[in-house]
């Protein structure tokens, strides 16, 4: 049984479809506001596909929706934690209630959900745990900063998990992709004072803002990665034995993470900073 957050649209729905490939009971989740998307895909309530609400912050949905899944499937065999919203916005502009928005989504409520799906994985002594992370969460980008600060949170617990759940053979994996083709950025959020640094071409930070969208857009324009093409990743990591901790999942990861691995600390964060866009007019309104 796969239990899939955030499933109606983007990068869920995609791993939906790619595990419904291989006639696997789906939960499928999404916040009560969100169901009706469901109604322009292939997914319909049924026997052996359950659209769900599911607010991935309201601890008694969780446990709800959890304790029917014990009670009438024997648990959750593999959780996909996909649910997340992304900030943008630079770390001066994020106050205590969005930087506590960012981390309660995509920090808290994937740790919550781990920890009731457990206690059925460790009676079986099988389950397979994938968290969706990002390239974010190995390096920081700038104007994204409560957001890397979430993905990194995730990846912590993730790592802890993965050492303490595997005497019960319990899987735990962290899906890393990086940019994927997509209409992903027009999705992303601003923070009441991004949103005003963005409009406003006086705004110390306002070039940070203008250039890095534009990058973002050419990147994501540019790559050849797709929604499908990690979701093909999820699925090969939920029927893995013995699957990696951490999955770069398109071309992008694979190469931040080897020049991780091979620059020295220093000259790694000279050359990102160096391939930033326009970094020459960031700070032109200050």
């Amino acid at each position: 049984m796969i239990l899939i957050t955030g499933a109606s649209s983007g990068l869920g729905l995609a791993i939906a479809r790619a595990f419904r490939e291989h006639r696997v009971h789906l939960v499928l989740t999404a916040r009560e506001s969100s169901l009706g998307r469901f109604q322009a895909t292939e997914f319909e309530p049924g026997e052996d596909c359950w659209l769900e609400p599911l607010d991935v912050t309201n601890a008694r949905q969780r446990e709800r929706l959890i304790e029917k899944i014990d009670r009438e499937l024997g648990g959750v065999d593999v959780l996909v934690n996909n649910a997340g919203i992304s900030y943008r916005a630079v770390t001066e502009h994020v106050t205590e209630r969005e930087r506590l928005d960012q981390m309660e989504v995509n920090f808290l409520a994937p740790m919550a959900l781990m920890r009731l799906c457990l206690p059925a994985m460790r009676a079986r002594r099988s389950g397979t745990i994938i968290n969706i992370s990002s390239v974010s969460g190995m390096l920081s980008m700038p104007t994204m900063a409560a957001y890397s600060a979430s993905k990194r949170a995730s990846d912590g617990v993730s790592e802890a998990l993965w050492y303490e759940v595997k005497p019960w053979s319990i899987r735990v994996s962290i899906v890393q992709p990086g940019f994927i083709n997509s209409t992903g950025i027009d999705h992303i959020l601003h923070t009441e004072l991004s949103a005003r640094a963005k409009a406003d071409p006086e705004n110390p930070y306002h070039q940070h803002y203008r250039h890095m969208e534009s990058f973002i857009r050419r990147m994501m324009r540019g790559t050849i990665a797709t929604s499908e093409s990690v979701a093909r990743k999820v699925v090969k990591v939920a029927f893995d034995p013995d699957p990696p901790l951490r999955v770069p999942a398109t071309w992008h990861a694979h190469v931040f993470h080897l020049l991780q691995r091979l620059l020295p600390p220093r000259l790694f964060h000279w050359v990102l900073y160096q391939c930033l866009p326009r970094i020459d007019e960031w700070g032109a309104g200050d």
